[in-house]
Order: structure tokens, then C-alpha cells, then sequence
């Protein structure tokens, strides 16, 4: 299974009083998630699910995909390795999977999956960590497929 963790773009910092889910991208943040979002679509299996935070600013990237997206609760800020791993079916799911969200779950995930524990690793905004799972002699292995930023492409 490919579980690949898209952080959102740039977005505005929160204004007073402004709830933290109503951030909207900048325009820098828009750029940049075209520019990941023209990558990804060349990349991507065409079954693979989409899911994104129901924040603004990640609803906002996920969009530039121009493909389904679901949105799901466990996904918003703070949330959980358990929780984002849960709704992806990780590592059973049939099909792959693009997550976008947040520091610092996204990177809690990936640090999870790579060395075995939740570490504080950081994905840079409107980035993406392609993680694959595979099979080696009766083990299961989690690999880096890519890593990619948006000022890369």
C-alpha cells in the first residue's frame, strides 16, 4: 500500500478571534499547491483515495487535485498517528492513499513508520512523503518512495 502524506500549503496566519479551521491559503500557498497537486496527478494510481482535514487551508489543497476527496475528522489539527492510520486502513487497504494535513501529525506518521516511533520530523508546507509498504521475506517494511517539495518542481 502507498500512503502518501501531503502537507498543506502556505496558509494566513489566524487573524483575532478567527477559529484555527478557517485559514485559508495565501497566494504563494495556492501556487504551491498547483504546482504539487500537477506533480501528484502525474504520479498517481487512479484509485487512490484521497482524504483531507476539514481545515480551510487543507481542504483548499486538497482541491488543486481536481479529484474526490473525503474529509475526515480524525484528520484536523492535533490529530492522532492512530487516528490518520485508522482511516487509511494502513497498511491493509487495496488501494493507496493521499492524506492531506498537518504539523505535527503528518510528520509524527512519517517518523512512525520509517524508524518505529513518533519523532518530531518536519514536512515542510505543500510538501509530500511518499510512503510504500511492502513485504521482504515475511517482513513488513515501510520505504521512502519520494520526497518532494514544491519548490523542487
Amino acid at each position: 500500500m502507498d500512503l502518501i502524506l501531503w502537507r498543506h500549503a502556505e496558509a494566513y496566519d489566524a487573524k483575532d478571534g478567527q477559529d484555527d479551521l478557517e485559514r485559508a491559503l495565501t497566494t504563494k500557498g495556492e501556487r504551491q499547491a498547483a504546482r504539487m497537486a500537477d506533480w501528484l496527478n502525474r504520479q498517481l494510481p487512479a484509485g487512490t483515495k484521497v482524504y483531507a482535514s476539514p481545515a480551510r487551508r487543507a481542504q483548499q489543497t486538497a482541491a488543486a487535485l481536481e479529484r474526490k476527496v473525503k474529509t475526515a475528522d480524525a484528520l484536523a489539527p492535533d490529530g492522532s498517528v492512530e487516528a490518520l492510520l485508522h482511516t487509511v486502513r494502513w497498511p491493509d487497504a487495496r488501494e493507496g492513499a493521499l492524506v492531506v494535513g498537518h504539523q505535527p501529525t503528518l510528520g509524527l506518521v512519517a517518523a512512525y513508520l520509517l524508524a518505529g516511533q513518533p519523532l518530531p520530523w518536519a514536512l515542510r508546507k505543500g510538501a509530500v512523503w511518499w510512503l510504500r509498504s511492502r513485504e521482504r521475506d515475511g517482513v513488513r517494511q515501510t520505504v521512502l518512495h519520494a520526497a518532494m517539495s514544491p519548490e523542487l518542481i
